[in-house]
């Protein structure tokens, strides 16, 4: 029998009409008869003129206003603290992305809780998600310490009104944020007290680097794409080659009717199309406009912060940034070393999935490494994985090694594989994936999956390049001969480059030159982006750098260019 949890009892949310009257009936009480700041009105009610602007936060309990804060946001209204202090002595610069929080109140019979803390804490976040640089403040006497916990500077500036001093504050929404990011027990202890209601999470959303920084050579506003030529995108992935001949006829014959055309509502064409190429039956097919729609469609989904995963590290930044930022789970992860060529322990990683985690993701090949695990080895790993363990293997690069764990989800239904499209088909821009898995893994995520998910120019593409497999294998062929260049290039430089098996290569930098990150933006000023890959992995170091494979010309170029920046680094430095 599943025990059911009491819902939090503190509610805090946004006030509305009914609550607002409240407030100012007990901002009277507290402000006007309790502490003689103002007159006693006879209505019992205390206003002024920026409650036409205010917003107040409320925590509530037991569906009362226990306590609350009003922010008050830029506007031509002013602050509060326009009343008692000159704008040209205050210590901070007043302008649009400067806010106010104000009225920070806590009942009498609250008053030995933490909700005064969680209220500023509340303010913090609306503030900083409407995009608010600064806040000011002014807090009574008693209070000021309460402020300062909160982040707040004192100035020193005082001013009384009726028999209260207060006295001027600011802060730094930034500061704030950095100080309320190392305070992860703070943050999970209003987790498990508030039911938060607020339109913005109590957690800030992170941002995910995924690297395609060259495209700001092209042009992020698509002007004029006749760009890219002056460009070497081996920062991302994409392939060097172009779809297949099929792909584009298809295209170039009916690009009109593709583009004014609604596709297959459940994308069953190209269900069909991977079905057929793959031998998978159609309902172990599940598609998405590429693989990070599928990641993050399903992960957050599966899991929760009480969820244990495993991953390899380095790999693929994505899975951490939504295993550990979205889904705020607890990641183990195996370390991988450089002095094993970055191949996983088998037999610690069969250990750790014999565990019993909630979920264990593999990079098969795994990027940036380019390292790859068998087909019998994956098996081992599933069969010592438990019923309760997903097994999730991305299999975005293992077309250019020619073999697949796809044929094992009959024997494991516990095993997702994640298949993207983009690099080995060259249909990055067309962002096409689906997972293979047993029928009822997938039962699920369908019910989320939104109509039209991929759209018709794409379905086209993808199930034209799936009906060409030997132009592709043409090309895989060709990108094994040019990763091989490009290593014993890169090698003739002295850098340390791992042998790998798909369209990428990983390399560190010699010691005595720049770092990754130096050479990255050295790099770029000639127009040539490649990817430092630091922050794929916590093993990498600072002189890790991942190239993709393109064409031979390219490659030269690339070589070319990361010569002269590592040849010029020491004058560079020279004073």
């Amino acid at each position: 029998m599943t025990t059911a949890h009491p819902r939090p009892s503190t509610v805090v949310a946004e006030a509305d009409a009914a609550q607002r009257e409240a407030i100012y009936r007990i901002r009277h009480d507290v402000y006007a008869v309790e502490l003689g700041q103002h007159a006693v009105d006879a209505t019992g009610l205390l206003t002024d003129r920026l409650d036409d602007v205010n917003r107040y936060l409320v925590a509530l309990r037991d569906g009362e206003v226990a306590a609350f804060v009003s922010i008050t946001p830029p506007g031509p209204l002013g602050y509060s603290v326009d009343k008692y202090f000159e704008r040209s002595e205050m210590p901070l610069d007043v302008d649009d992305g400067t806010y106010e929080i104000r009225l920070l109140t806590v009942l009498e019979q609250h008053r030995d809780t933490d909700l005064a803390a969680t209220l500023m804490v509340a303010a913090y976040r609306w503030i900083e998600a409407r995009g608010g640089r600064t806040v000011v403040a002014i807090g009574r006497d008693e209070v000021t310490p309460m402020y300062v916990r909160g982040g707040m500077r004192r100035t020193g500036l005082t001013t009384t009104s009726g028999a209260v001093t207060f006295e001027l504050m600011h802060a730094d929404v930034a500061e704030v944020r950095a100080a309320f990011d190392a305070l992860e027990p703070v943050v999970a202890a209003i987790e498990r007290a508030v039911d938060w209601r607020l339109h913005v999470p109590l957690r800030k959303p992170a941002a995910c680097f995924h690297g395609g920084v060259s495209f700001e050579a092209v042009g992020v506003g698509l002007d004029d794409l006749g760009r890219h030529r002056d460009v070497v995108n081996a920062d991302v992935l994409d392939a060097w080659f172009p779809p297949a001949p099929a792909v584009l006829d298809a295209l170039h014959d009916e690009l009109p009717w593709l583009l004014r055309t609604s596709p297959p509502v459940d994308c069953a064409g190209l269900v069909a199309a991977v079905a057929t190429a793959r031998g998978l039956d159609p309902a172990c097919v599940l598609p998405g406009a590429g693989s990070s729609d599928l990641i993050f469609r399903a992960l957050p989904r599966w899991l929760d912060r009480s969820s244990r995963v495993v991953l390899l590290d380095p790999t693929y930044g994505e899975y951490a940034h939504v295993l550990e930022k979205v889904v705020g789970c607890r990641v183990e992860r195996l370390p991988l070393e450089r002095s094993d060529d970055y191949r996983p322990d088998l037999a610690v990683l069969v250990d750790l999935v014999a565990s019993g985690p909630d979920l264990v993701v593999l990079v098969n090949p795994n990027s940036p490494t380019g390292q790859v695990l068998t087909v019998d080895e994956v098996d081992l790993l599933l069969r010592a994985a438990p019923p309760s363990t997903r097994v999730w293997v991305d299999e975005t690069y293992v077309d250019f090694v020619g073999q697949t764990v796809e044929p094992l989800i009959r024997r494991h239904d516990h095993l997702v594989v994640c298949k993207s499209m983009s690099k080995a088909y060259a249909l990055s821009g067309a962002r096409v994936a689906y997972l293979a898995a047993a029928a009822h893994q997938l039962e699920e995520l369908r019910s989320i999956t939104p109509p039209w998910v991929v759209g018709l120019v794409s379905q086209v593409a993808a199930v034209r390049a799936l009906q060409s497999p030997g132009y592709y294998r043409d090309r895989w062929d060709e990108t094994h001969g040019l990763r091989r260049q490009l290593t014993a290039d890169l090698r003739g430089l002295g850098w340390d480059v791992v042998d790998g098996c798909a369209g990428f290569v990983l390399a560190h930098l010699p010691d005595e030159g720049p770092t990754a990150a130096q050479l990255v933006a050295g790099a770029r000023e000639h127009g040539v982006f490649l990817r430092d890959a630091a922050g794929m992995g916590r093993t990498l170091g600072d002189r890790a750098v991942r190239i993709a494979v393109k064409d031979a010309d390219s490659q030269l170029r690339i070589v070319q260019v990361v010569d002269s920046v590592q040849r010029s680094w020491p004058l560079a430095r020279t004073p």
